[in-house]
């Protein structure tokens, strides 16, 4: 096996800095950003998904997906959360009430290429480095959910699984969801495949027609590390940190050693 990191943690949403220019053009009362960011921010992700650096390289987003979300697609008619405000660039909170002002077509462009852009230049860098080291790559997508449903989700479901592994039909091979669901259980988690959250995040130039790069989301219940009504962590974090580290670490052995997964 080539030396150097065999996969990439995507982190996409763990942030709540909101640059002092961008939060001018909220329309947000101070407390009304403050429950935004509190539903909307998958807090201490960047805390519970950490692996070796030989093993996976961490591409965090700098800033909170009110700013711009990094795990949407730029054009509206592709993102099917854009039909209620919430696309690349959110205009409408969790509730539907309006996030910023008017905002133009070259305004949008300029957040874009600020946030957006360079984040995904970060993230196939990185997926480029090691596909060059070792011939292929997983992208592990990084996040977390509230226990009961947001207004704006689409998945309304209740009760809410402790897991949720997203896949994708062309990126995510069944062994690799089978490997996160069983390594999830063993510790006595419920564990639910793409519900009430679907998908895995691929840079567009892999997308659809490079399956060297394969990709799974995983989703960890906030009720399990932290308290959802002060943003604070519980004394659990520790626990559920160590969950996530030895099952992300399992899902990265198996996809650069084959022969190595549950049932080779």
């Amino acid at each position: 096996m080539s030396p150097g990191p065999s996969a990439v943690l995507h982190i996409p949403h763990s942030s709540t800095v909101v640059p002092d220019d961008v939060r001018r053009t909220f329309v947000l009362s101070d407390s009304a950003l403050e429950r935004e960011l509190l539903r909307l921010t998958d807090r201490y992700t960047d805390e519970l998904f950490v692996l070796d650096p030989s093993h996976a390289v961490p591409v965090v987003f700098p800033v909170s997906r009110l700013v711009v979300d990094p795990e949407r697609f730029t054009d509206d008619a592709m993102e099917p959360t854009a039909a209620r405000g919430m696309g690349a660039v959110y205009m409408s909170t969790t509730d539907g009430a309006p996030l910023r002002g008017s905002l133009s077509a070259s305004e949008r462009a300029e957040l874009l290429a600020r946030f957006y852009e360079p984040h995904h230049a970060a993230l196939e860098a990185a997926t480029q480095t090691v596909l060059d080291a070792h011939g292929r790559c997983l992208i592990v997508d990084c996040h977390s959910f509230p226990n009961g449903p947001l207004p704006s989700d689409m998945n309304q479901e209740r009760p809410r699984p402790e897991i949720c592994i997203g896949s994708d039909a062309f990126h995510t091979s069944d062994e690799l969801v089978a490997e996160a669901v069983t390594g999830f259980a063993a510790h006595g988690l419920e564990v639910a495949v793409n519900r009430p959250y679907a998908g895995a995040l691929v840079p567009a130039r892999w997308y659809w027609s490079d399956d060297r790069v394969s990709a799974v989301m995983i989703e960890i219940n906030r009720r399990l590390y932290m308290d959802e009504a002060t943003g604070e962590k519980l004394a659990s974090f520790a626990d559920t940190g160590a969950i996530v580290e030895s099952v992300c670490s399992a899902l990265v052995t198996a996809h650069a050693d084959p022969s190595r997964r549950r049932g080779a």
